[in-house]
């Protein structure tokens, strides 16, 4: 992976900071956010945070992190609200704080108090003690981070540079955790997060955003080491079957469905999408989940499979195949909850044609091509997982947790997906 920093660009950020009254920093942090969530292969659709801790004029400590609702490749400085840093460092050696406490608590940190709220991250940002903070979900580090027992191949690819949290629900939990596995490696330059992504972190803006793309850099070269190419985003070459998209989109607007008068639908052929289409055990395969747990509340745990040509009555099978699975899943793990749960609508995302291509589905042509450019990446994950070793994702518990945490819910209500 190229490293897209450019002096002359940064400099243009940072000039146009300094027009607006903010922070040289903070225009570093707009720039580097954006060729960070300019690269499909490290960020896709609102996916990723960043950071950076700055000194007010009044020599309060804040810290600017992005908001939910905006994507990284766009960001601008409303989309990362300043917040008072003391308060939420408070929160490292308090007690457990509930989900709506920690909402509570970074909202009340805010300085300006119609900004969006912070990243549901930004405790973890905020603990560790540099001043940018980077965070993706490449695809690269994904094929890598959803194997099994990953811990002893992560220390010989990176020594002491990285750390290596095991999976916990991202949040107040995830926070704590990462920050206790930060302190016993002080000297790293990142943290490994199985089934998660990776973070990296310096002082200066540059020196972040490169770590960032020298790790991931050395996960092409491990998964190369295995005889595992990891082809970058490709066009979607296949041709579409128009007949079965009438078919599907008939099938899906229906009463109860959440597509009531229209469902728009993407379809993706590409290379790697066709690859996994066509693999023998591409459904088990597709069962296990998603790369990276926040995919699932865009794409569901899991495709619908349909054959070729597919015709009204194996389409309607399907699709009550598919709401009879969704819900057993539902029941299975609502049940073990403490607090009570409403089921989300049981229709497809993603509906996936063997040996042809993906349907992406969406109630807006907009939600359509995010599940398209989200089911893209991480059919290239998966194919290099596969060939690496296993493509080991979460489990369904804890699938089901992150698809029903109602912190993710409100991400696509911010978004109006």
């Amino acid at each position: 992976m190229k490293s897209r920093w450019n002096d002359e660009d940064a400099a243009r950020y940072v000039e146009a900071a300094r027009a607006t009254g903010q922070s040289e920093a903070l225009g570093l942090r707009i720039y580097t956010s954006r060729i960070i969530g300019g690269d499909p292969d490290l960020v896709l659709h609102g996916g990723g945070n960043t950071s950076v801790k700055v000194t007010a004029a009044d020599g309060e400590a804040l810290m600017h992190i992005k908001g939910s609702g905006w994507d990284l490749d766009t960001i601008e400085a409303p989309g990362l609200p300043a917040v008072r840093l003391a308060p939420l460092l408070e929160a490292r050696n308090g007690p457990k704080l509930s989900d709506p406490d920690m909402v509570a608590l970074l909202r009340a940190s805010l300085i300006e108090a119609d900004a969006p709220n912070p990243s549901v991250e930004a405790l973890l940002h905020a603990f560790l003690p540099f001043a940018f903070v980077d965070h993706t979900h490449a695809t690269a580090i994904l094929a890598l981070a959803d194997q099994p027992d990953m811990r002893e191949a992560v220390h010989r690819i990176y020594g002491a540079r990285l750390a290596y949290v095991p999976y916990v629900m991202p949040g107040f939990d995830l926070s704590i955790v990462a920050d206790r596995i930060y302190r016993e490696y002080p000297s790293c330059q990142g943290l490994w997060l199985e089934n998660h992504g990776l973070f990296t972190f310096a002082d200066d803006a540059r020196l972040s955003y490169e770590l960032m793309i020298e790790f991931i850099t050395m996960a092409e070269e491990e998964l190369s080491r295995k005889g595992v190419t990891l082809p970058g985003p490709q066009p979607s070459d296949g041709t579409e079957d128009l007949a079965l998209r009438a078919r599907l989109e008939k099938a899906l607007v229906r009463d109860g469905s959440p597509f009531t008068k229209a469902a728009f639908l993407d379809y993706r052929s590409t290379a790697a999408i066709r690859e996994h289409a066509g693999k023998e055990n591409m459904e088990a395969i597709s069962l296990r989940g998603t790369v990276t747990p926040d995919h699932v509340i865009r794409i569901k745990p899991w495709p619908m499979i349909i054959e070729q040509g597919a015709d009204e009555a194996a389409i309607d099978a399907a699709l009550a195949a598919y709401a009879d699975r969704y819900k057993a899943y539902f029941a299975r793990n609502a049940k073990r909850t403490t607090e009570p749960k409403h089921m989300l609508d049981v229709y497809p995302r993603i509906i996936l044609v063997r040996n042809q291509g993906i349907y992406a589905v969406g109630a807006s042509a907009k939600a359509a091509k995010i599940g398209g450019d989200l089911c893209e990446q991480a059919t290239r994950a998966i194919n290099a997982a596969e060939g690496y070793g296993r493509f080991t994702p979460i489990g369904e518990a804890d699938l089901f947790d992150m698809e029903y945490w109602s912190l993710e819910q409100a991400k696509l209500k911010v978004a109006g997906q």
